[in-house]
């Protein structure tokens, strides 16, 4: 992920110069804010693939020398089933509902969207601590127990 972390990092400095240039030359604030933004998410997508080399590190798409048969093997856990999808859809639709019928739809709609992502962000939180203490206790219960 190193590569497409340096990527982003370039993309996210071609938007903040450029958001720069153009705030200065044109004093127009809607496209400067535009370019910000830009900017801003550019910076995130590329702080969220540094922070996954720094806890992964090197893949082989990161070395020059790796073979195909480098990148076999399992990928990462996906999730089979989860309802947090629908939510989030239906957290969206009333809160754009809301932006044309009240504001009272629109923060049904907000509360709605934010218990979406807060489940789908923790849904699966404690699955690598579940998954060592499970093997921790398999092995326990294979030792002998003392009196």
């Amino acid at each position: 992920m190193r590569t497409e972390s340096r990527l982003f990092v370039g993309v996210a400095a071609f938007f903040l110069v450029t958001a720069v240039g153009y705030g200065v030359s044109s004093e127009e604030p809607a496209g400067t804010a535009v370019l910000l933004i830009a900017f801003l998410m550019a910076a995130l997508v590329a702080f969220f693939l540094h922070m996954q080399y720094r806890r992964r590190g090197l893949r082989a798409q990161d070395r020059a020398d790796a073979e195909i048969a480098d990148t076999a093997g399992p990928l990462d856990f996906f999730p089979p089933h989860s309802p947090w999808p629908i939510t989030i859809a239906a957290g969206s639709v009333l809160a754009a509902l809301g932006v044309v019928y009240g504001l009272w739809l629109f923060l049904l709609g907000v509360g709605v969207l934010g218990h979406g992502v807060v489940g789908m962000v923790f849904q699966y939180a404690g699955r690598d601590g579940q998954r060592s203490s499970s093997s921790a206790d398999g092995s326990r219960s294979s030792s002998p127990r003392s009196p």
